[in-house]
């Protein structure tokens, strides 16, 4: 492999965990909790235990493979090297679409926090307006984005804890019906409503696995983004369990709010005042700040990756910037197409995110269980429990979520992969070309 055209190792774990909470975006346990809550008749602490127990047996699959193959391509990587070339190329295809969605998602709701605070000011500015700043930041490096992130994730956990501080407040001086706390598994709960609020709530979740995307620019990658996925999935679990915690015991029912979609912004009202409405405002743009920067560097080292192995045409899609080592091309592609959420509304984006993680989340699990199959030597009882029937696990709750899906998300996940099918096909000549295989033992060295 050419050395001039390898990605640096330059983040080290905080900036990974930077980035992967980032993209995750922890204010958005804010945004579902409304409608979590009236699904779950009041259970949505509990509904993100059980999410994030059966998101672990995925997390645990991703950072099995990554030790395997440190490289950017993340899914697509791993499913073109232990099932097929062209099946990787297939996933990675619909996998992008979720990483391309992400930036249009927030650059839509930077537009409606800005537009209800500035109703002066043309919607289109906030939305080329954020992309531009995302991608210009994005060109100069990784490590300037990582450490970007990591100033707009701590403010995100401190206006939470204020959050949480206040509710607690609330809680001990309010009236009488505010004095309990939540109890999380009663005798009487409705556990399809449980379940229901958890396939909602899983789409919090997403996000520990775009860091695998950064493995050629991490230090000693097989060490640090295994410990990266998992402290990613555990912070993201802890902050949602705790601040919905409090937020389920100082309001058990949500129906006595006026809103139920916009709950926590009314919740941070009546517990702060307009006072603290405006720094919650605040953490919730810079929320959306910091996943629209971290979502365009994972979408542009997928496309690298593709792009290097001749998937897309290389000398745009596998170019690096000799200075800043960044894949300026993609990068600033990546900011074209989430312009396009000028003209998209967002149902019709989250639906590209829902099809492209869980295609992602299904075919890691399943990578994990053809790998044992695979494995001609002796197996014992702790493997097979890590490598079988842990990603088992992981990939029911996978198809659990894939059932979960309308009928428009899985529209618009069959014409990308028609589309993509389309693609591999007359750019492989009839499948008769194989895209070339990374060397990851050069890639260790780098």
């Amino acid at each position: 492999m050419n050395q001039s055209n390898q990605l640096k190792r330059r983040l080290k774990l905080f900036h990974v965990v930077a980035i992967g909470i980032a993209y995750m975006s922890p204010f958005a346990v804010f945004d579902t909790f409304g409608i979590a809550s009236d699904v779950s008749s009041g259970h949505v602490p509990a509904a993100y235990i059980v999410v994030f127990l059966a998101i672990l047996f995925t997390a645990l699959s991703y950072g099995k493979l990554v030790k395997r193959y440190p490289a950017a391509g993340s899914v697509y990587t791993y499913t073109k090297n232990i099932l097929n070339p062209y099946v990787g190329i297939l996933v990675g295809w619909v996998t992008f679409i979720a990483y391309l969605a992400l930036p249009m998602i927030n650059a839509l709701l930077a537009e409606i926090y800005l537009s209800a605070a500035l109703p002066g000011v043309p919607s289109w500015v906030w939305v080329v307006g954020l992309i531009v700043i995302i991608s210009f930041l994005n060109i100069f490096g990784v490590k300037l984005a990582a450490s970007v992130n990591l100033l707009l994730v701590a403010f995100q956990f401190l206006v939470g804890t204020v959050f949480i501080y206040l509710n607690v407040r609330s809680i001990t001086k309010g009236p009488e019906h505010f004095n309990s706390l939540n109890e999380l598994f009663p005798s009487n709960m409705e556990f399809s409503g449980l379940f229901g609020a958890a396939a909602l709530l899983a789409l919090s979740f997403i996000g520990f696995d775009a860091i695998t995307t950064l493995s050629e620019e991490t230090v000693e990658p097989k060490k640090n983004i295994p410990r990266a996925i998992l402290l990613v999935a555990s912070i993201g679990g802890i902050f949602f369990f705790t601040v919905t915690y409090f937020m389920q015991s100082l309001f058990p029912d949500v129906s006595v709010l006026n809103d139920i979609e916009g709950a926590s912004p009314e919740i941070a009202y009546i517990i702060g005042g307009n006072l603290f409405l405006s720094i919650f405002t605040a953490g919730a743009l810079f929320s959306v700040f910091a996943s629209g920067l971290a979502a365009q560097v994972s979408a542009s080292r997928l496309l690298y990756a593709m792009g290097r192995d001749e998937v897309l045409p290389k000398r745009f899609f596998g170019y690096l910037h000799p200075k800043h080592n960044s894949p300026v091309p993609n990068i600033l592609l990546i900011g074209v197409l989430a312009s396009s959420a000028l003209l998209l509304d967002l149902r019709g984006a989250t639906s590209l995110i829902n099809v492209g993680a869980f295609t992602a989340f299904s075919f890691v699990n399943i990578c994990v269980i053809v790998t044992y199959l695979k494995t001609k030597e002796s197996r014992s009882l702790l493997y097979t429990l890590g490598h079988l029937i842990a990603p088992l696990i992981g990939l029911l709750f996978i198809v659990y979520l894939w059932s979960n899906l309308d009928l428009f998300s899985i529209t618009i996940g069959l014409i990308w992969a028609l589309i993509g099918f389309l693609y591999l096909t007359l750019s492989t000549n009839f499948f008769k070309k194989e895209p070339p295989q990374i060397d990851f033992d050069e890639l260790e060295v780098s």
